[in-house]
């Protein structure tokens, strides 16, 4: 018998179709349903990505208008949710604040159901269910910044769009058109990513018929991990200990030569420079701009440089999010659970396409343990025999 061909972490496997996006070689762009995402980001809000991400094309006036008000009715967390946050550790990580209010919410939602078939949900239920995820992921993520800093929560506002409204409940002050339009362009260039870790990860709880809250809870699980989500905290945690543009060379020096992995850099499916880059890149440009801190963008053209130069490795797009989200007063906890907020668009339009045509995943793997061995003085019973001896018949 041949070895089999293992791909160590499905590397360059196939494992399924998807209509939701892809990164075109021919351009090098990340696409959306067939758009490039840095049109998207430059023309559209969050809410119209999000409806094309769930229904395959960019939403008319009307549907776009039906959205939205479906999505501020949802904004507010129910008091029970709220007192249960309040229930948990201040110093609880964020992530795992998210992701145990998330699991709350699907036992609110599916309470009373005694089939778990019904609880995987229609189409349409769904649908209704990302919905309002997307709309009280704000809530939680703005709270949660909140109480850290001894805080309390602030109501939402019906009147402001997505962006707006989740930049009013974390700081409270109505925010400057420059920065909800930087906010806006970095949740759309976030919202979708193909088959990455967290989203198949939902892709495989989904197949087993498991419920769509069920499926986003494994998501954040994969999403806490920090070979996969986290790298813009890092990068944050990087320009903290470098200081200024100055030290970059020397800092740089002896990061290499510790063999220290620099976060913020590089991509696996990236060969030629993360396309959303340049998107964010301008996004951060105007924050710098606007808050007065040129020190940023030279700290980070400085690092981009040499690092660029002596290795040849390109930012990605959490190199720019993070010190644009530090600009905007987000404490850098807040970032991967930003990325949640962001990413639970493509997660739930991959968990109602994997429920549209579904074959449970379940991959082989090579066994490399001992040989069969047995227990010491242990008799089989006939029953045992037959099975051995013949296990078609005795499968029945």
């Amino acid at each position: 018998m041949s070895e089999p061909d293992i791909k160590k972490g499905l590397a360059g496997v196939y494992a399924d179709v998807t209509a939701v996006s892809k990164v075109d070689p021919e351009t090098n762009s990340l696409v959306y349903r067939g758009y490039p995402v840095q049109e998207l980001a430059a023309t559209q809000s969050f809410e119209a990505v999000a409806f094309l991400l769930w229904r395959g094309e960019l939403p008319t006036e009307e549907q776009l208008g039906e959205l939205r008000a479906v999505e501020r009715a949802n904004r507010a967390l129910p008091d029970d949710v709220r007192a249960f946050i309040d229930a948990m550790p201040v110093a609880a990580h964020p992530m795992d604040e998210v992701r145990t209010v998330v699991s709350l919410l699907g036992a609110f939602e599916t309470a009373g159901i005694d089939n778990v078939l019904d609880a995987a949900g229609t189409p349409a239920e769904n649908l209704d269910r990302s919905i309002r995820l997307f709309a009280a992921l704000p809530a939680v993520i703005a709270y949660g910044q909140r109480r850290r800093h001894g805080l309390e929560p602030i109501e939402p506002r019906e009147d402001l769009d997505y962006a707006a409204n989740f930049l009013w409940m974390t700081f409270g002050e109505e925010p400057d058109a420059v920065v909800v339009d930087a906010f806006n362009r970095s949740m759309i260039l976030y919202a979708e990513h193909s088959f990455n870790a967290s989203t198949f990860t939902a892709r495989v709880i989904t197949s087993t018929l498991s419920d769509l809250y069920s499926a986003v809870v494994g998501a954040i699980g994969a999403l806490k991990g920090p070979l996969h989500g986290g790298a813009n905290e890092a990068v944050l945690h990087i320009f903290t200990e470098i200081g200024s543009a100055e030290n970059v060379v020397p800092w740089l020096d002896d990061a290499l030569a510790a063999k220290r992995k620099i976060m913020g850099f590089g991509h696996r499916v990236y060969k030629r420079g993360d396309s959303r880059v340049p998107t964010m890149r301008q996004a951060l440009d105007t924050l710098v701009e606007h808050y007065g801190r040129p020190d940023v963008a030279e700290l980070y053209d400085a690092l981009e440089s040499e690092f660029v130069a002596r290795k040849g490795i390109y930012p990605n797009l959490d190199y720019p999010s993070g010190p644009a989200y530090s600009l905007m007063g987000f404490d850098t906890l807040t970032f991967t659970p930003l990325f949640i907020a962001a990413r639970i668009t493509g997660w739930t339009a991959h968990i109602m396409e994997q429920q549209a045509s579904n074959a449970l995943i379940r991959p082989l793997a090579a066994y490399d343990g001992p040989d069969e061995r047995h227990i010491e003085g242990y008799v089989p019973d006939a029953a045992e025999v037959d099975a051995i001896e013949r296990p078609e018949e005795a499968a029945g």
